[in-house]
């Protein structure tokens, strides 16, 4: 059996996907808050992505007038890029926010 994404699946977002969010919302700049709000993040979720981002050189974090301020790297800013790129060669709208696709019911019903 082959399993569907029907229209009252609820919708997710993969890692990748929201790894390009927190860094589009990095890119001139960010509060932790903000990039949670902006996002739709826990806070657990945040700190998780947080810390693999700046492992990983996507994000750096400094010192404002005593804020931490992240800010998507060059590497960063690649990644973001290319990520639009192959979400455009798959058809895809190369917003941050991707819905999952929906299979139209004329083509889930069985004879």
């Amino acid at each position: 059996m082959i399993a569907c994404i029907t229209e009252t699946s609820s919708k997710r977002r993969d890692k990748i996907n929201i790894i390009a969010e927190i860094t589009d919302i990095a890119k001139n700049g960010a509060l932790k808050t903000q990039i949670m709000y902006k996002a739709n993040l826990s806070f657990a979720q945040l700190t998780e992505y947080l810390g693999l981002l700046k492992k990983i050189n996507i994000l750096e974090k400094t010192n404002q007038s005593g804020k931490e301020i992240y800010t998507a790297t060059q590497k960063g800013l690649e990644f973001l890029q290319k990520q639009q790129e192959i979400m455009q060669l798959l058809n895809e709208e190369p917003t941050m926010r991707i819905g999952i696709r929906v299979i139209p019911k004329i083509l889930l019903k069985t004879n």
